[in-house]
C-alpha cells in the first residue's frame, strides 16, 4: 500500500495503490499551511478505501512549493555566494545575469577565492584557503546563514568544493551549505545559478518537509515519506532539506509519469490541461525528455536537469472572446472558476461552460449555458483544437506522429482528434495522473562529466560511468537487482583535445520497501 500525493498551486491531488492498483482518489483545495491540504485528501482516501493507516507502507509526495516560492520571490534568505575560480573566473561575477530583484532577494555577497579544476580533473590553481575562512568571517559579520559554493569544474572533481565546505562549516556552526557539483552541469554560471537557488530555500525547505511530516504524523501514520524530483525519481525528506531546488517542475513531471503508467505507453507525447495552463512535454522510455538547453526559472538560467516542456494559455477557466475571431485565453480566471464561471452563477464565458454547453463535462448548472450558440461553442472548440495542436507541432522532433496522451481536470476540453497526433489516448484517473506519477515514481543516480575517450578508450569509460551511476542509485535508495541504465547520452567536445566527450549516464530502479 502507498499514498501519492501532489500538492499543486490550487488543489491538493492524493491516490492510494495497491501495488499498481488505484484503490481511491481525491482532490481538496490546497492550504497556506500545507499540512492541512495533505490531512484532507489523504484522509478522503483513507475514508473511502476504509484502509487502516498501519498498512501504507510509504507515502511519496510532488509539491510546486519551492518554485513558487522563488519565482515569486517569498521565503527567500540572503546567500552567501563563494566562487573558487580566480584567476580564470574573474571576468563575470556571480549573480552577474540575474534580475535587478532577484539579486536584491538573495543579496549581493560575493565572494572570490583561488582554485579550480581543468576539464580532466588536474588542479588549474590551488585553492586558497587563508581567503575561503576570511570570506566565511565576513559572512559571519553579515549575519549570513546559507552559502552557496562553486568552483570550476567541480562535477568532474569535487574535492575543492568539499573542503571549501569544510572550513565554511568550521567558521559558521549550523549554516546551509550547498556544493554545486551536487546540483548541476557542465557549465559553471548556470551551475552557480542554480546553487544560489538550492541555498535561498534553506529555511523553506524545513519547513516544507516539516509539514509535510506534521501532516502525516496528525493522520497517525507511520510510514516513512518521500519527494518526486523533477527527473521523475525520489529522494528522502532529508535529501529534500538540502537540495529543493531539485523539485522543481516536478509537477508535469510526475503528471507525465503518470500519464506513461495509465496508458501503458513508453514512448508518446502528453498533454497536462490544468485550469490555466497546459504543459506539453514528450515521454521517451516512460520518462520526460530531458531539456537540451538551458532553462529560465524566474529570469535566472540554470542546467539542472529539468524536463522539456512547453507551457500554452489553455485550460479550465481559460476566458473565451466573441470580439471578431472566438478566441480562447491566454488569459484565465484561474482558481475563481467556480465563482466567475458562466455555470458557477458567474458571468465570465470560460472553456468550461464552453465544454458543458457542447456536452463535453457535467459541472455546474448546464442551464446557465443553455443560451450558448452552438456555431459559437464549435468555434471555440475549434480554436482549443488549434492551440493544443500547434503546442504539439512545437514539440515533435520529427515527422513521424506519437500518440497523445490527455491527462488532468481539463481534458475534457478536447473533443475530437488532434492534427499531429497519431492518437488521442484518455486514460482512467487521469484527473488526478501527477498524484500518480508521484506513488510510481522510482530512484535514480546520475553521472555527468568530461572524459577522454583517447585516453581511457569508450568502452572502460562507459562501463566505470554506468557503475558508478548504479551506485549512486542505490546510496539514494534504490534496490541493486532493479537498477538500469535507462540513458546514456555522449557529445564530442570538438575544441577540448584527447578525444573529449561529455558523458552523461543515468541509472533508475525500485524504491526498497
Amino acid at each position: 500500500m502507498r499514498i501519492g500525493v501532489d500538492v499543486g498551486g490550487t488543489n491538493t491531488d492524493a491516490v492510494l495503490m495497491d501495488g499498481r492498483r488505484v484503490l481511491a482518489w481525491a482532490k481538496s483545495p490546497t492550504t497556506a499551511d500545507v499540512s492541512s491540504g495533505i490531512q484532507a485528501s489523504i484522509g478522503s482516501i483513507l475514508s473511502q478505501s476504509g484502509v487502516a493507516t498501519s498498512d501504507i507502507r510509504l507515502v511519496l509526495i510532488g509539491t510546486t512549493h519551492f518554485t513558487n516560492a522563488f519565482v515569486e520571490r517569498k521565503h527567500l534568505l540572503e546567500v552567501g555566494v563563494l566562487r573558487l575560480a580566480l584567476p580564470a573566473g574573474r571576468g563575470i561575477p556571480p549573480l552577474a545575469d540575474w534580475p535587478e530583484a532577484m539579486r536584491r532577494a538573495v543579496g549581493e555577497h560575493v565572494f572570490e577565492v583561488a582554485g579550480g579544476y581543468q576539464y580532466d580533473g588536474r588542479v588549474n590553481a590551488a585553492l586558497d584557503e587563508t581567503a575561503v575562512a576570511a570570506a566565511a568571517d565576513e559572512m559571519v559579520r553579515r549575519g549570513l546563514r546559507t552559502v552557496a559554493i562553486t568552483g570550476v569544474f567541480s562535477h568532474v572533481n569535487p574535492d575543492m568544493e568539499i573542503r571549501a565546505g569544510e572550513i565554511v562549516a568550521e567558521r559558521i556552526p549550523g549554516a546551509s551549505i550547498s556544493l554545486s557539483h551536487r546540483i548541476g552541469r557542465l557549465g559553471m554560471l548556470e551551475r552557480e545559478n542554480a546553487t544560489v537557488m538550492n541555498a535561498c530555500l534553506a529555511d523553506l525547505s524545513a519547513l516544507v518537509v516539516r509539514s509535510f511530516g506534521e501532516a502525516l504524523k496528525g493522520l497517525d501514520i507511520a510510514a516513512p515519506f518521500f519527494v518526486s524530483q523533477n527527473d521523475g525519481t525520489l529522494m528522502s525528506g532529508e535529501t529534500v532539506q538540502k537540495y529543493p531546488v531539485l523539485t522543481f517542475a516536478s509537477g508535469p513531471t510526475n503528471s507525465m509519469r503518470g500519464a506513461a503508467y495509465l496508458s501503458g505507453l513508453q514512448n508518446a507525447m502528453v498533454a497536462d490541461i490544468g485550469g490555466t495552463t497546459t504543459d506539453v512535454g514528450v515521454l521517451i522510455n516512460g520518462f520526460p525528455r530531458e531539456s537540451s538547453v538551458t532553462v529560465d526559472i524566474g529570469g535566472v538560467r540554470t542546467n539542472f536537469r529539468m524536463p522539456d516542456i512547453l507551457s500554452i494559455g489553455l485550460g479550465g477557466g481559460s476566458i473565451v472572446r466573441t470580439d471578431g475571431a472566438v478566441t480562447v485565453g491566454p488569459d484565465s480566471v484561474g482558481f475563481k472558476l467556480i465563482q466567475d464561471a458562466r455555470v458557477f452563477g458567474g458571468d465570465v464565458l470560460t472553456a468550461s461552460d464552453i465544454a458543458v454547453a457542447s456536452g463535453l463535462a457535467e459541472i455546474g448548472d448546464k442551464s446557465r449555458v443553455a443560451d450558448i450558440d452552438p456555431d459559437l461553442a464549435a468555434a471555440a472548440l475549434a480554436a482549443i483544437q488549434f492551440k493544443l495542436a500547434e503546442a504539439v507541432d512545437r514539440m515533435r522532433t520529427s515527422a513521424e506522429p506519437l500518440p497523445l496522451i490527455l491527462v488532468g481536470g481539463g481534458a475534457v476540453l478536447v473533443s475530437g482528434a488532434v492534427q499531429g497526433a497519431a492518437e488521442i489516448v484518455r486514460p482512467q484517473y487521469a484527473s488526478v495522473a501527477n498524484a500518480i506519477g508521484a506513488a510510481i515514481a522510482q530512484v535514480s543516480g546520475e553521472v555527468d562529466r568530461v572524459v577522454a575517450y583517447a585516453e581511457v578508450g569508450r568502452d572502460a569509460a562507459l562501463a566505470a560511468a554506468s557503475a558508478e551511476a548504479i551506485d549512486l542509485a542505490v546510496a539514494a535508495g534504490a534496490a541493486r537487482a532493479s537498477v538500469q541504465v535507462i540513458d546514456v547520452e555522449e557529445v564530442p567536445l570538438a575544441y577540448i583535445p584527447g578525444g573529449a566527450v561529455r558523458l552523461r549516464v543515468r541509472a533508475v530502479g525500485d524504491l526498497i520497501q
